[in-house]
Parts: structure tokens; C-alpha cells; sequence
């Protein structure tokens, strides 16, 4: 037997030794620091301005409201003046930065895995004391905490931001357009997102399809929770009081005659109705005043009743959305890495 014939003594050592998982945290670092770049600096810009922007708004709305009396009309004309100034501005950005999320879960999840699957290079990874599952686990996991606990750090100053709109009434806590980017749903969103783009990357195993499946799924997962989920929550409040609650989130009205259904908005009603029994009557500037003509139909024997969640709830709902999201993310990256272990090489 030669010297090239003799079996090694470690030959029958085949798998190598697993690598620490901080190490591969750190590897994770290296292919991931361009795309958390990216997160940091969409966020800081964007914290930086709501920062500035905020000063401004927290400022000029401590002058209106250092307004005495509160009720004179010089006092209740400046808070008017503040809303007017500076609230189709703060809504504008609300409403962009719904997108947020989803960008981050598309540019962010989806190339997590999709990228290294489209090009091949994962087989090298498991053959180095990864193994498939410590592989998917320490890309998914720490790039998911991370985004999660940004998103959350920016939920705290947006809230800031928007408190002066809450404080005058002329906003409600329980507002679609603004429910999840506070609290912890907007952290619990961008989790969402991040485990949608990684499971899409997963099952498309290409980068700008997976993008494009991210952005789609989200956007109809938000919609129907925005239109159809939250306000089923918990169960909504019902009064027959004209006199709901500013800070309510409304979920609908109707009327009632009789203890039977009559229509339930002003479109609704029967043609001529309110002609007929309450003359729309001249409140200021010329316009009718729909207080005085709910009250002029309650005289006439008709009930308005309202389906309302009171903004005691806030909260409440906040955790509910959170809860939720927070195991629907768990369960798609759970889906993620089980379908890691059945790829074939």
C-alpha cells in the first residue's frame, strides 16, 4: 500500500463543522449592508424631515391654542388658520408613507433569497458548514428584526409629529390613514412585508418578479385589512345619540321609523323625504346645516343610529393588528425555511 493509497484518517469526517452563528450573522452583514444602508438612509431622510417639519407644527400650534378665550371667535379662527396651513401637508405625508412598508419588504425581503437562488450561489453556501436551514434562518431572522425595530422607532416620531392634528379633534386616533403607521403596527407591518418578499423569493427564485409579487400581495393585504378587517376587531358600539363622540371612528349610520329600517344616509333617502318635512334650513354661509336637519327628522318620529369604535380602543387595536401580523410573519418565514429544506441542489 503506497503513501497515495493509505486512507486518510478524518476521510470519513464528510460534513464540516457547523459555523457559528455569529460568524454568519456577520456574513449576512457583508451581502445585506448596501440594502440595510438603504433602510437607514430612507428612514433617517425621512425622520429628519418629519423632525424639522414637526418643530414647525408642535410651534405653530402652541400659539393657537395659547389663544384666550378658547371659545371667542379670534381664538377658534387661529386653530382654523393652523389646520388649514399645515394639514393638507402632514395628510399628504401620511399618505406616502404607507408605501414604506412595502418598499421595504420588496427592495429589502425579496432579494434576501431570490437573488442567491437565481444565480446559483447558495450551493457553494451549503456546502460550507451552512446547512439549508442555519442558511435561511440567519438571513431571515436578523434582517427582520432589524427592519422591525427601525420601523418602530420611526412609528414613535411620526406619532409626535401628528399629535398637535389628535389634540384639536380635527383627527381621530382610530383614522385609517393613520391607524398603522403608529404604535406597533407600523413595526408589525414592515414585518409582514419583509416575510412576504422573502417567501416570494423564495417560491418566484428571481429577484424582479419577487419584487413586483411583494409590492402586489401587500398592497391587497392592507387594503382589505384598512376596508373590511380592522373595524371588526372588536365588536362596534351602536347609539341612537345624535350627539357621537368627535374622536369616534364611524363605521356607518342608517335611519329608522317605527323600529323598521327607513335608509340609511342623506343619498339614500326616499326622493322628496327630507324636501318635504324638513326644508333644508340656511345655516351659515348659505350652506344647510345638517345637525339641524337630523334633529328636524328625529322630530318627525325618525331614529339615527351609529355604528361607532370609540377611540378608548386605540390601543387595543394596536395590539390586535400587532398580534396578528406578528404571526402571520412568523408562519410565512416558518413556510420560508421549510421550503429552504425541500429545495433540491
Amino acid at each position: 500500500m503506497t503513501a497515495l493509497t493509505v486512507p486518510d484518517a478524518h476521510a470519513d469526517d464528510a460534513s464540516p463543522r457547523p459555523v457559528p452563528w455569529l460568524r454568519m450573522s456577520w456574513v449576512t452583514w457583508r451581502q445585506h449592508r448596501f440594502a440595510l444602508g438603504g433602510v437607514a438612509a430612507l428612514l433617517g431622510a425621512l425622520a429628519l424631515y418629519l423632525w424639522m417639519a414637526g418643530r414647525r407644527v408642535h410651534h405653530a400650534y402652541a400659539i393657537a391654542t395659547a389663544c384666550h378665550p378658547a371659545s371667542s371667535y379670534a381664538c377658534q379662527n387661529q386653530v382654523i388658520n393652523f389646520n388649514t396651513a399645515y394639514g393638507p401637508t402632514t395628510y399628504t405625508i401620511a399618505t406616502l408613507l404607507q408605501v414604506v412598508p412595502a418598499l421595504i419588504g420588496a427592495f429589502v425581503g425579496a432579494p434576501v433569497l431570490a437573488r442567491e437562488l437565481e444565480t446559483g450561489t447558495f450551493r457553494y453556501a451549503w456546502t460550507q458548514g451552512f446547512g439549508r436551514t442555519r442558511w435561511t434562518v440567519a438571513k431571515l431572522v436578523p434582517l427582520a428584526v432589524v427592519v422591525t425595530v427601525a420601523a418602530g422607532a420611526f412609528s414613535v416620531l411620526f406619532s409626535w409629529y401628528f399629535q398637535p392634528f389628535f389634540a384639536d379633534g380635527n383627527q381621530i386616533t382610530l383614522n385609517p390613514e393613520v391607524f398603522g403607521l403608529r404604535g406597533v403596527a407600523f413595526g408589525a407591518w414592515t414585518l409582514a412585508a419583509f416575510a412576504i418578499g422573502a417567501l416570494a423569493g423564495m417560491l418566484i427564485r428571481r429577484v424582479v418578479p419577487a419584487i413586483a409579487a411583494t409590492l402586489a400581495v401587500y398592497a391587497g393585504l392592507a387594503i382589505a385589512v384598512g376596508v373590511f378587517l380592522r373595524q371588526h376587531y372588536m365588536t362596534p358600539l351602536v347609539t341612537s345619540n345624535l350627539n357621537v363622540p368627535g374622536s369616534a371612528w364611524i363605521i356607518s349610520q342608517w335611519w329608522t321609523k317605527g323600529g323598521m329600517f327607513a335608509f340609511a344616509g342623506w343619498r339614500d333617502a326616499p326622493e322628496g323625504l327630507i324636501q318635504r318635512l324638513c326644508p333644508p334650513p340656511t345655516g351659515p354661509f348659505g350652506k344647510g346645516s345638517p345637525g339641524t336637519l337630523a334633529q328636524c327628522l328625529v322630530q318627525h318620529g325618525y331614529t339615527q343610529w351609529t355604528s361607532y369604535q370609540p377611540a378608548t380602543r386605540f390601543w387595543a387595536f394596536q395590539w390586535i393588528e400587532g398580534g396578528w401580523l406578528l404571526a402571520l410573519s412568523v408562519l410565512l418565514i416558518a413556510t420560508t425555511v421549510w421550503l429552504v429544506r425541500r429545495r433540491a441542489a
